[in-house]
C-alpha cells in the first residue's frame, strides 16, 4: 500500500478531497467539478477508498463519496510536533514585528542632497 503522503501528493486526489471536505458528492458531480473523465475520477477515488480516506454508498443509480475522518486524524497527530516547531518560530516573528512597530521610524536622509549640501 502506498504511504498516505504518496497518495496525497497527487494533485487530482487532493482536489477530490477538497471537494469532499465540504460535503459528500456523487462521482458525476466530481467529474463535472474537476473536468476530469469518469475513468480518471474513478481511479483516484479507488486509490483514496483503498487507503481509507473516503468511503462510498449507493444512492439510487449513483455512487456517493464522503471523507472518513480517521486517516486525517492520524495525519494530524503525526504532524503535531512539527506544527509546534513552526508555531514557535511564527510566534517569535510576530513578537519581533510587534517590537519593530513600536520603535520610531528612522529619519530618512534627503537623497537629492549630498552630506555637504551639494546636489548629486
Amino acid at each position: 500500500m502506498e504511504s498516505a503522503f504518496a497518495i496525497l501528493a497527487e494533485p487530482n486526489r487532493r482536489a477530490l478531497l477538497n471537494l469532499l471536505a465540504t460535503s459528500e458528492r456523487s462521482v458525476g458531480e466530481l467529474e463535472r467539478r474537476l473536468r476530469l473523465p469518469q475513468p480518471s475520477v474513478s481511479k483516484h477515488l479507488r486509490v483514496l477508498r483503498e487507503a481509507g480516506f473516503v468511503e462510498s454508498r449507493v444512492d439510487a443509480q449513483r455512487r456517493v463519496y464522503r471523507l472518513r475522518p480517521e486517516p486525517f486524524m492520524e495525519l494530524d497527530s503525526w504532524l503535531a510536533p512539527f506544527r509546534r516547531f513552526w508555531s514557535a518560530h511564527i510566534d517569535a516573528l510576530e513578537r519581533h514585528l510587534d517590537r519593530m512597530e513600536r520603535q520610531p521610524a528612522p529619519k530618512r536622509r534627503n537623497r537629492r542632497a549630498s552630506p555637504k549640501g551639494r546636489k548629486r
